[in-house]
Parts: structure tokens; sequence; C-alpha cells
């Protein structure tokens, strides 16, 4: 059966009209992120990026040429810890939601 919709077009979709699954891939990029999965981090936050404020937005915010920001936020990118932050901290405005990070003791 061929697929007739882009994948990225679904999961594009599915972020602008489903707040809760927008905050669970801002979620997921977090915990990438934390985990040590910094590319697969950067992809979710480029899905979310394009989805929710956009990059020429997200650019103006950054203070960063879009581009600069495509480059950064693609799986070879390498965004310093200031521009990932100030990109996370935009998304979780954008969203309205905030972080909590708790610490688990391995058995």
């Amino acid at each position: 059966m061929a697929i007739t919709r882009d994948f990225r077009d679904t999961v594009q979709d599915r972020i602008q009209t489903d707040e809760e699954f927008a905050i669970a891939l801002l979620d997921e990029a977090v915990s990438l992120f934390l985990d040590g999965e910094a590319e697969m981090a950067r992809l979710v936050l480029r899905d979310l990026v394009n989805a929710t404020i956009g990059f020429e937005e997200l650019a103006v915010e950054v203070e960063k040429p879009s581009k600069s920001l495509h480059r950064m936020l693609s799986a070879k990118g390498n965004p310093t810890m200031d521009n990932l932050t100030r990109i996370f901290s935009i998304l979780k405005h954008k969203l309205g939601v905030d972080f909590e990070v708790h610490t688990i003791k391995h058995a």
C-alpha cells in the first residue's frame, strides 16, 4: 500500500492541532537531550519549531539567522548551550509549560 501523505506533514499537523502531543514532544526532546541522544533531540526540536513558532520568528527571538538555526537543529547540528537553552525556553513559553526535572538513583 502506498503512503499518501508525508510523515512530516502528519506530525506537523498533529503538533498544530493537538496541544498535548506538542507538549509530549517537547518533553521527549528534553529527555533525549538529558539521556545523551542529542541528534534525536535536535530533530524533535526542529519539528516543534517548524509547527509552532517557525524558524523566522525563532531567529528574531534568538537573534540568529534562520539558516543558522536550521543547521543547529539538523542531525549533524551543534548548537551552543546558550542557543539550545534559549530554544527550549522559547518553546516552553510558546506551549505554556514549565520543566520539572527529577533524578533517580539506579538500583
